[in-house]
């Protein structure tokens, strides 16, 4: 997937946290935290093709969760992301 937008995933004081770099840092006044399974979904994001391949490494990540909450969870991620212009 095409992440338009430069950010580098950090660990600070038991949160994890997507904070802006570069010209984003310009653009971009804060940092979004994610929890468990938005950090798997960040670090798979450049390798992934499609919501599809997504929803598929978070089940080998995460065996026995239900697929249709996997596949749910992944379609709210997106929409967020793409609603902040992080992704197209």
């Amino acid at each position: 997937m095409n992440v338009k937008l430069d950010f580098v995933l950090r660990e600070i004081a038991g949160e994890t946290l997507l904070v802006p770099a570069g010209k984003t840092a310009l653009d971009l006044n804060g940092m979004l935290t994610l929890n468990e399974t938005g950090a798997a979904l960040w670090r798979m994001l450049p390798e992934a093709a499609d919501a599809e391949a997504l929803t598929q490494g978070l089940l080998q990540e995460f065996e026995g969760a239900p697929a249709e909450q996997v596949r749910a969870d992944v379609e709210e991620f997106l929409a967020r992301l793409r609603e902040l212009g992080i992704v197209e």
